[in-house]
């Protein structure tokens, strides 16, 4: 319910851990939202992913960008940094890391509206860019661009 604090106690926060083997065992940590009844935008910006391609096994290289409307939790900085990392060793089409990790996001949050755009960087001359979206962001709420230029050599 908006605006109540639930129970839950982040796993990772205030304490050194060591970076999840694969997405699948990464703790995605959530705080409690003391503003749930107030309609806002949070951005994430991850320019470093890595993850490796499935069939060559090469690295590919992608810069997201993710935006969510908070509903009673927050996601824990931490936690999605090591989230993030925890695909380096991890053979995944883009289209199927970038929708992935917003799902999962989805399922351990709930947020009101969410939207990660991955831009991933060439692998044979051509850029891939993925959108995920739930919806239409709430109204009246600024959520800006992802301010990621097509690709010109990215930066």
């Amino acid at each position: 319910m908006p605006g109540q604090q639930k129970k839950y106690k982040p796993k990772l926060l205030g304490r050194k851990v060591s970076l999840p083997e694969n997405p699948e065992k990464a703790i995605i940590d959530r705080i409690a939202n003391s503003n749930s009844g107030s309609s806002y935008a949070v951005r994430f910006t991850c320019p470093e992913f890595t993850a490796l391609c499935p069939i060559t096994g090469q690295p590919d290289f992608a810069h997201f960008v993710l935006d969510y409307v908070p509903g009673d939790w927050l996601i824990e900085s931490k936690s999605l940094k090591l989230y993030f990392s925890s695909f380096r060793n991890v053979g995944v089409f883009h289209e199927d890391c970038t929708v992935m990790i917003a799902k999962r996001l989805c399922d351990e949050v709930t947020p009101r509206w969410l939207r990660l755009s991955g831009f991933w960087y060439p692998r044979g001359g051509m850029p891939i860019d993925v959108w995920y979206q739930t919806d239409v962001p709430p109204a009246g709420l600024y959520i800006p661009d992802p301010q990621v230029s097509p690709y010109r050599g990215r930066g």
